[in-house]
């Protein structure tokens, strides 16, 4: 267990060894300009996995924050990712995005999507290897990566992921990538873990919230949470920090759990990772 003020975060231990913390703080779609202040307060609020990107462009926010916080950088988890139109100069990119984080290291670092039509993500995930042997990202992994684009990278890789960083939530499940990628020692990461906000309106969810005097978000947090999901909800509220974090401490019973996830409706909210090929530059 990861102990933060009053609460202790559950840590999952991935392929490599290295513990991640189960609960963590997404920054996606907060502005560069708030970016210093939202991270500050999650920080404070007792986050300790800190989930950005380079196509997020507020990375120097999140690395001035860190700065600024005080924290040892061994209690934090930091995560960000290459993006697609810079699959090919993998070390520059990474480059750029350890100085705009002001690190020595990375603790995660992974390829955003898989980009099948411009067929460079074997490729760069050989260059995150080497970075991973260097040292200078202690872990690596994929996101949005789909079976088959699991299968392309075991046919020549020798680093198993550590990650698969995913779309989902209780509307969007994506069970059977999630079991495949399970199956392969790869952990599971849900993004937009609570639909972006659309899976808190669920009947089911507000009804086990109400018997345990919770947030919708805390139970689908816990739901999450059960199955062995690591989550990085998204807020600019300081209070629903807190509450988000709360939900390491929300037990929910067998029916609960699957009450939540009968509401499965195979409803996507981002790309689709078999055609997406935005560049995020």
């Amino acid at each position: 267990m990861q102990t933060t003020p009053g609460i202790s975060v559950p840590t999952v231990t991935l392929n490599d060894g290295a513990d991640i913390p189960q609960l963590g703080f997404g920054v996606f779609q907060v502005p560069a300009e708030e970016t210093q202040r939202v991270v500050e307060d999650a920080l404070a609020a007792g986050y300790r996995h800190i989930d950005t990107a380079a196509a997020y462009r507020n990375e120097a926010g999140v690395g001035a924050a860190i700065a600024a916080s005080g924290i040892p950088r061994e209690d934090l988890f930091i995560t960000t990712k290459l993006r697609n139109g810079e699959q090919g100069r993998p070390f520059e990119a990474f480059e750029a995005s350890r100085a705009a984080l002001g690190l020595d290291y990375l603790d995660l670092y992974l390829i955003h999507w898989p980009v099948p039509s411009q067929g460079l993500f074997v490729s760069a995930w050989r260059a995150m290897e080497e970075l991973q042997a260097n040292q200078v990202a202690r872990s690596i992994g994929v996101s949005n990566f789909l079976s088959e684009h699991l299968d392309a990278l075991a046919a020549s890789a020798r680093v198993v992921p550590a990650v698969n960083q995913i779309e989902l939530h209780p509307t969007f499940q994506q069970r059977e990538l999630a079991a495949r990628s399970r199956s392969r020692g790869i952990a599971v990461e849900a993004y937009s873990p609570l639909g972006q906000g659309g899976d808190l309106d669920a009947a089911a969810v507000r009804a086990v919230a109400e018997a345990h005097g919770a947030t919708p978000a805390q139970i689908v947090l816990a739901w999450h949470l059960a199955q062995g999901t690591i989550v990085i909800p998204k807020t600019t509220s300081a209070q629903r920090m807190r509450e988000n974090l709360a939900a390491v401490a929300v037990v929910l019973g067998p029916d609960e759990l699957e009450r939540i996830s009968a509401l499965d409706s195979g409803a996507r909210i981002g790309g689709d990772p078999a055609t997406a090929a935005h560049t995020q530059l």
